[in-house]
């Protein structure tokens, strides 16, 4: 197997990191390398500076406005970007519903959703956790009832990242209750602003409003805001999650942030310490394997195949890699590794730390906020009882 780029792929990557090095503000790529709070701001100008170049959606084909890139490229794109400090594109509109609207959607919903999600201006979020449906999202309850040429829509969502934010959300919802589970569920697009939608903060562990409520009471939704058929959504669920969690497993994040895990390592003085080197390499090992899976999903994707299966391996994979080097850095960072207060730090307060400390006082935010990706999009648990299934047989 020949793991080397191509003489073309590597001017694409130069080309690609010559630019992110030219158009990323600087303020940005400081907090992403710091992992300092991100606004709405922060998110959404980097997401309009992509969508002017063309770039927001980096995996979409020619016809409906992306690059048109491979596999490779694409991927080569992921990890300049990473690696430069830029952050991760949300995403929702870009990487999630706008690939279902492009197979399943109609022209119509072409027109009027893809070019507010390719230039950055629209954000969008997901509406499919629900207090008792997450894992089991099949047994999902948020109601919507047909009446004319428009939807009655009950119900609750939750754990909405960044909902607070949203200006449109994509749904599942329930639209028959006859035969199997799967079988009566449609994939709605919803303005937030219609009436009868409420916002409501879930307050983390670590201070942050990362995610949040959704309640729908009595929501009026035109009927061509139905994505493909009706009871149909299941399948176009799994189309999307298979973009989601080959987000998930963010292998270039890791990458950047094994190299952030061995600068506070050196400056701690524990990288001399050979089991804790070990416990690095052995990161690393695991983040190469990972990235080697990211390769084979996309692969899989450029020739039609369904990686859903290898897909459920990455999101396992990565979650755990995510959680393996928070957990590393706040070790390295011994007692100075201490919770912060959130609105200090947003002041500019970094702690009274001696010499190499300052920069520590964020760890413990981003390793109790990791604490979430071993459950959602799919929870491990599940995730190994799908593979064991699907891969093993």
């Amino acid at each position: 197997m020949d793991l080397a780029f191509t003489p073309e792929e590597q001017r694409f990557r130069d080309e690609i990191r010559a630019w992110v090095r030219e158009n990323l503000p600087a303020d940005i790529s400081q907090k992403v390398h710091n992992s300092l709070h991100l606004t709405r701001d922060d998110m959404q100008r980097w997401a309009k500076i992509l969508g002017k170049k063309g770039w927001l959606g980096y995996g979409w084909p020619k016809e409906f406005g992306g690059p048109g890139w491979t596999a490779v490229q694409k991927h080569l794109f992921e990890e300049e970007c990473a690696l430069a400090g830029a952050p991760r594109i949300v995403p929702f509109g870009p990487v999630m519903v706008a690939p279902v609207i492009m197979a399943f959607g109609s022209p119509e919903q072409h027109k009027r959703f893809l070019p507010g999600i390719a230039s950055g201006e629209v954000w969008w979020s997901q509406g499919y956790s629900e207090p008792g449906a997450g894992s089991d999202l099949a047994s999902l309850k948020t109601r919507a009832e047909r009446r004319g040429d428009k939807y009655i829509v009950n119900g609750q969502k939750t754990w909405t990242t960044l909902g607070q934010y949203g200006e449109w959300i994509f749904c599942l919802v329930r639209t028959s209750t006859e035969g199997k589970p799967q079988t009566g569920i449609s994939f709605l697009l919803i303005d937030m602003k219609a009436p009868g939608i409420s916002v409501r903060p879930i307050i983390m562990m670590d201070g942050g409003h990362e995610v949040n409520e959704v309640f729908f009471d009595n929501v009026e939704v035109p009927a061509e805001n139905l994505v493909g058929e009706e009871n149909k959504g299941w399948t176009y669920a799994k189309h999307l999650l298979s973009h989601e969690r080959t987000n998930i497993a963010d292998v270039n994040r890791a990458k950047r942030e094994l190299e952030r895990l061995k600068r506070i390592a050196k400056s701690e003085g524990v990288y001399e310490d050979t089991r804790f080197r070990d416990e690095i390499a052995r990161l690393e090992v695991d983040i190469v394997a990972l990235e080697m899976l990211v390769l084979r999903v996309l692969s899989a994707e450029k020739s039609g195949k369904n990686p859903l299966d290898i897909a459920g391996l990455l999101k396992i994979k990565g979650s755990e890699i995510q959680q393996r080097y928070t957990e590393l850095m706040m070790l390295a960072g011994g007692p100075y590794s201490l919770p912060f207060i959130r609105e200090a730090m947003e002041a500019g307060w970094q702690g009274d730390f001696p010499g190499g400390a300052v920069g520590l006082a964020p760890l413990a935010a981003t390793y109790l906020n990791m604490r979430k990706t071993t459950i959602y999009g799919g929870s491990n648990e599940v995730q190994r009882e799908i593979v064991s299934k699907n891969v093993l047989g």
